[in-house]
């Protein structure tokens, strides 16, 4: 370990994954910064587009939905201070989301619900396993499909989900979490 709080055998198993998604074309290239202490650590590796130029540490990105992130990055730090841990259920942070049902089956009634195997976990949700999940089939082939139109969800614009937890939706959560 330095003196600014960074491990070089760290480093370099971070160079070694972000690497590794270039080489087998998942991106083309990546800007990658840790700091710590004042130290601060970047790679650059790949390409800014398909054949592009060389990436530099100074390219700028286009992002979009950064909330995900950021709040991934926020728990990932109080998982790090033992504050919250990955597997914990997320039913005393978000209490709408505990006890919650699930349907038995994709095509049943919307009250035919059986309690979810276990609890949603802190995992789940930086994973996006909640278990609010899109169905992929033709819209209005399923009854959860007709709910979710009616009530004016959709999983499909961002910009037009909505899902007042603070209210218990009357439509049931499609899956268990985890799946």
């Amino acid at each position: 370990m330095s003196t600014g709080g960074l491990s070089k055998a760290r480093l370099g198993r971070m160079y070694d994954v972000m690497a590794g998604h270039v080489e087998r074309g998942e991106v083309p290239g990546l800007v990658a910064l840790v700091s710590r202490r004042g130290e601060v650590h970047v790679d650059v590796i790949g390409t800014n587009a398909v054949g592009g130029n060389p990436m530099r540490r100074d390219t700028i990105f286009r992002i979009a939905s950064m909330t995900k992130p950021i709040t991934a990055a926020a728990a990932m730090i109080l998982v790090e201070e033992c504050k919250l841990r990955l597997d914990e259920p997320v039913d005393r942070l978000i209490p709408e989301l505990a006890d919650r049902r699930v349907l038995k089956r994709l095509d049943g009634p919307l009250d035919d619900t059986v309690p979810a195997n276990r609890p949603i976990t802190v995992r789940d949700l930086l994973t996006l396993r909640l278990g609010i999940g899109a169905v992929m089939a033709p819209p209005g082939r399923y009854p959860i499909q007709k709910a979710m139109a009616e009530a004016g969800l959709t999983l499909w614009d961002p910009h037009e989900f909505t899902l007042n937890l603070s209210h218990r939706s009357s439509v049931s959560v499609g899956f268990h979490g985890g799946y």
